[in-house]
């Protein structure tokens, strides 16, 4: 399995386009997966003919797996996969068929003695979610798993190792619980009779990544209203010049990207991620952009170092992006990198927003629709009501890290950007 993209670790398999026995000329496509979000297609290294496919559909691929076997020219490239990619296929098999059966009182001593164990360290990397999704294992339930990791990290073996001895703590209460502590009510609810539409791959990925968010970060939502009057007149009269000049679309996104990466190296503290009880300040600025795809779901393409660039450059780079993301055509290192990430509510009507953190960044910021109103306005004549493109602005942030002085200051800081946008400015 070939590198598919920075920070890229493994993927899932789509579809196979060959079978045992086919043949194959060398970079013709072998085989189609997922990684996160995006779609790729992986081209054979060789011509020759397929001996072996060593994975089915929908398994988990590491990067560097050897995932097929193809004989060409006499020889059979990587005619044997890794001893160790064998002995984990056959370990996992054995421990999914092996039974463990555990007497009740032991049963009973284990949630005594261990059922307030509780891992300080709550970070669980993609693979155990994976795995944990798959034994339907809830977050508090993994939290309480022994580790072995470094610095009380839970790994693979852990888990597998708690699957084995019948997941003491699937069902166990605390004997020494508070009585007056909260536990989750036995409830039945009426799901009703309709059409019954299947996830698919992407709504499920989605889905699991926001549940994630909000029991990862405690969200807190700040509020700002800005006025755009100077930044939308200087649009609408720029738009078509700008698009003659450079063959390029004006939209309000660059502008809104250019804004927001100036307000992130005021405030920098805000361009961060958790590592357990470590705080990782960015040193790049890369925003994302959440994005609907024509499917309904949501894609995060990402523009890299909007410090950097100048305003032709965001506006080239969101364009592609955005087309890209239209057509289906994104590829893994579009939508990797990002540290802060923004959501145009507005762009489907929305005055604000309350948006979920892309994880493991520690903020998002929901931009609502740009509205005429009428607002007061200080003149030379003393105060007067005039017509004004309005817009409220939401942070959402992770109260873990970001309190609202450092929240509630950015967001203020983007609105000032806004609102000082220089009409006169050149394209």
């Amino acid at each position: 399995m070939p590198r598919l993209g920075e920070s890229i670790t493994e993927a899932a398999i789509i579809t196979w386009f060959k079978d045992v026995g086919d043949p194959i000329e060398e970079d013709e496509m072998l085989l189609e997966v997922a990684t996160d979000k995006v779609d790729s297609e992986v081209p054979s290294n060789i011509s020759g003919t397929i001996v072996e496919i060593l994975f089915e559909v929908n398994e988990v691929i590491k990067i560097g797996d050897t995932i097929a076997i193809i004989e060409g020219n006499g020889e059979t490239v990587n005619s044997k996969p890794k001893k160790s990619i064998i002995s984990k296929k056959l370990e996992f098999s054995e421990r999914k068929q092996k039974k463990v059966v555990i007497k009740p009182q032991t049963l009973q001593l284990q949630n005594t003695e261990k059922f307030s164990v509780s891992n300080s360290n709550t970070f669980f990397s993609p693979l155990i979610i994976s795995i944990a999704k798959e034994h339907h294992i809830s977050f508090e339930e993994l939290a309480r798993i022994p580790t072995t990791g470094k610095e009380g990290r839970l790994r693979k073996s852990d888990v597998f190792q708690y699957i084995e001895e019948g997941r003491p703590y699937k069902f166990a209460q605390s004997l020494t619980q508070d009585p007056t502590a909260y536990r989750i009510p036995q409830l039945t609810f009426d799901k009703g009779k309709g059409k019954i539409v299947e996830m698919d791959r992407m709504r499920q990925m989605i889905a699991d990544h926001m549940v994630y968010s909000k029991h990862t970060s405690p969200h807190v939502t700040a509020y700002v209203e800005a006025d755009l009057t100077n930044m939308v007149m200087w649009r609408n009269t720029n738009k078509k010049v700008f698009q003659e000049k450079y063959g390029e679309k004006l939209t309000f996104t660059p502008l809104f990207v250019e804004a927001v990466a100036k307000a992130i190296k005021d405030f920098p503290d805000i361009n961060a991620s958790v590592d357990g009880k470590n705080i990782i300040i960015k040193k790049d600025i890369n925003i994302g952009m959440a994005t609907a795809l024509p499917s309904g779901n949501l894609i995060v393409p990402v523009v890299k170092n909007t410090d950097s660039k100048s305003l032709l450059e965001l506006v080239k780079d969101v364009n592609l992006l955005a087309s890209k993301a239209r057509e289906n055509n994104l590829q893994g290192d579009d939508i990797k990198g990002s540290t802060f990430t923004i959501s145009n509510v507005g762009t489907f009507g929305s005055v604000m927003g309350t948006p979920i953190i892309n994880q493991p960044e520690v903020a998002i910021l929901a931009l609502g629709i740009i509205k005429k109103r009428p607002e007061v306005i200080e003149t030379e004549n003393g105060d007067e009501i005039a017509i004004r493109s309005m817009m409220y602005l939401s942070l959402s942030f992770d109260h873990r890290v970001v309190d609202g002085f450092l929240g509630g200051s950015f967001v203020r800081r983007v609105a000032d950007y806004f609102e000082q946008f220089d009409i006169n400015r050149k394209i």
